[in-house]
């Protein structure tokens, strides 16, 4: 049987006690301000995730992150994971933009934080859709892990320039991708190579690059790195020749919007610099009403002077038209900057890469 606790609220009361959890001397200025009164609330606390070895590890370090900074939860059953099959993970033959984009990765999890069979969910912030539901709050990104995209091959990869990464893909050389960004942008610097859907997870997919059904995939660096399968990146590609997918390598928590609770326990770990990048990169796709069959990318970054450079890009699947664009500003712009960079891409490409 779960134990139970009156309210949250008390129980964040006997948290803040512990000052290592917030490390923030405003928490307790903030939890000590009236409150709207709290549901009774069971523990544990119920984590929705989708199935994937890497959700599941990102999942487990997300909870690693609340329990070191909160030392009282050390060693108690205060938090459970939820495995939650996804449309997206079901299907696997087919792209993404053929049965609805990237939201097939959350709408199952963003059903059960709704009807409360989960109390938030962790995803990858490159999966999760600009506009949520009505009722669900990004309320957490997590410090971003490294966003460039890496080259797979079958065997160690020759000696090439770093500003030439795709000199080791030989001529027509077969490229397994799901990714419309990631082939759009290959095709553009190499129209002779051939693409080929890859899905699965990334275990799945290293596996069928070395069984040699593809002389070549894409992936994360991110990925591969919480996964310490970082070895099996041969080639790791500048952002600046392949501009990475808007939020790559970002944790982002969601919980429901009225769970205020949640909400401010989630603000301890909270990384402001991922939460500025991933603002502006969402903001752009949001103003290009992106989709999983239109080829965008986009990539923040601070600069030694605080500010922020954003780099954009739209293609054709195809690779015959390519826009990319660079603006800067300031952190505090940063959705700004996002809507700024959409107008100005949009300005500069067809129509037609918007259909």
């Amino acid at each position: 049987m779960a134990d139970t606790i009156h309210t949250l609220p008390n129980r964040r009361a006997d948290v803040l006690a512990a000052q290592p959890f917030y490390g923030d001397p405003e928490a307790a200025k903030r939890a000590a301000q009236p409150r709207v009164k709290a549901h009774r609330r069971e523990l544990p606390l119920k984590v929705g995730t989708r199935a994937s070895p890497l959700a599941l590890w990102q999942t487990r370090d997300f909870l690693s992150l609340l329990t070191k900074l909160c030392p009282v939860l050390k060693g108690m059953d205060v938090f459970q994971e939820h495995v939650i099959q996804t449309t997206g993970d079901a299907v696997q033959d087919r792209r993404l933009a053929e049965i609805g984009g990237k939201g097939l990765f959350a709408k199952e999890i963003h059903e059960a934080l709704l009807d409360g069979r989960v109390d938030f969910a962790v995803h990858s912030l490159k999966d999760l859709e600009t506009n949520l539901p009505d009722g669900i709050t990004l309320a957490c990104t997590l410090k971003r892990e490294d966003a460039r995209d890496v080259l797979v091959l079958p065997d160690e990869a020759p000696e090439y320039d770093p500003a030439d990464p795709y000199s080791v893909l030989q001529e027509c050389a077969l490229i397994g991708t799901s990714s419309v960004r990631r082939q759009a942008q290959l095709l553009h610097a190499r129209p002779d190579l051939r693409i080929q859907l890859i899905r699965g997870s990334v275990q799945s997919r290293l596996g069928k690059v070395r069984a040699g059904q593809y002389d070549a995939s894409l992936l994360a660096l991110a990925g591969l790195r919480r996964l310490d399968l970082e070895h099996e990146a041969s080639v790791i590609i500048d952002p600046d020749i392949m501009v990475p997918s808007a939020a790559q390598g970002i944790v982002g928590v969601t919980v429901r919007t009225d769970d205020y609770e949640l909400r401010e326990m989630l603000r301890a770990i909270e990384d402001a610099d991922a939460r500025a990048v991933a603002t502006a990169e969402r903001a752009l796709l949001a103003v290009l009403d992106g989709s999983c069959a239109t080829p965008i990318g986009g990539h923040a970054r601070f600069q030694p002077d605080g500010s922020l450079i954003l780099t954009g890009l739209v293609a054709r699947a195809d690779g015959s038209f390519l826009c990319k664009r660079t603006l800067s500003g300031l952190p505090a712009d940063a959705e700004r900057l996002g809507r700024t960079m959409g107008a100005i891409l949009r300005a500069d490409s067809p129509s037609d890469v918007f259909l």
